[in-house]
């Protein structure tokens, strides 16, 4: 199994657009084989960084997501709603 940490960027005024996008992007994840659970984390020091901790079968499997309609679907826009660009790292799930 792999966890993978993601960091958003939130522009100020589209925290809670940003907050409903990627709630949709884990109800997406949540019917897509081999996902395991997902985990939204919103930073306490700064109100615009949102963390997705999402636990998948394999990176094969991880990357079949990342590269499927479903998750384009999903993740429409998105980039209109970052100040920054993503941040993302794949783990060992121990």
């Amino acid at each position: 199994m792999i966890g993978v940490l993601t960091h958003h960027w939130a522009k100020a005024d589209k925290i809670a657009e940003a907050r409903t996008l990627l709630d949709g992007n884990g109800l997406a994840q949540s019917k897509a084989p081999g996902f395991g659970s997902r985990e939204t984390l919103y930073s306490l020091s700064d109100p615009t960084k949102i963390t997705t901790l999402v636990i998948w079968d394999s990176n094969d499997i991880y990357d079949a997501w990342r590269a499927s309609p479903e998750r384009a679907v999903a993740m429409a826009g998105a980039e209109e709603l970052w100040s920054q660009p993503p941040e993302s790292e794949r783990f060992e799930v121990a």
